[in-house]
């Protein structure tokens, strides 16, 4: 008699997250800031002695976003640190990949994205304009990322990723930093605002 495929991981926190129907319950800040330190961004063709992690990519998203919207709630503040979450535990597809994949993926992404955002107490769904701030900053540090370390001209990344404002990168560098350092600074973070919150 043949077992159905397991849909389940187990964490570090010991935690099992059933990736096919997530709950709240079990997602903790600690897993997600592991897994992402840890999940390289660029299919980890990017220069220096680290991996380019979604960890820190989503902290300078967080960056970017505040740049953007200076006057953003906290929540929302928040909700562009977790805005890749998911791939704590689904990985960093390239785009081209998300593609060929097919509707699956962004139905997985979707349901462990509501599971996550219930769990720190953000709706499960966020507004579409909060949804396209974010995704500006997740833009910006894409152009930042493809200039700086994955080898793109900024012509190149001015045809893909959109000519930046000077204005919101001023300042900002990408960073390669051991994992664990990342991590560190990922929870830090989380704790933070979710502290701001109360």
């Amino acid at each position: 008699m043949s077992h159905p495929p397991r849909a389940w991981q187990r964490m570090l926190s010991g935690r099992r997250l059933d990736l096919l129907d997530p709950t709240p319950m079990d997602i903790e800040v600690e897993d997600i800031a592991h897994g992402l330190a840890f999940v390289a961004r660029w299919n980890g063709q990017t220069r220096g002695d680290f991996a380019y992690s979604v960890a820190e990519h989503s902290l300078l998203v967080e960056t970017l976003f505040r740049r953007i919207v200076p006057k953003a709630p906290v929540k929302w503040q928040l909700a562009a640190l977790l805005h890749d979450a998911p791939e704590y535990v689904i990985g960093d597809m390239i785009s081209p990949v998300k593609a060929a994949v097919g509707p699956g993926y962004g139905t997985l992404d979707d349901r462990l994205t509501a599971a996550i955002h219930i769990r720190f107490g953000l709706p499960a769904a966020i507004p579409k304009t909060v949804k396209q701030q974010i995704k500006r900053a997740d833009r910006l540090s894409a152009w930042m990322e493809a200039t700086q370390i994955a080898g793109f001209s900024e012509a190149e990344a001015n045809k893909f990723f959109g000519r930046p404002d000077p204005a919101l990168i001023d300042g900002l560098s990408i960073l390669l930093r051991p994992p664990v350092q990342v991590r560190a600074d990922f929870v830090a973070r989380h704790a933070e605002l979710l502290a701001a919150l109360r």
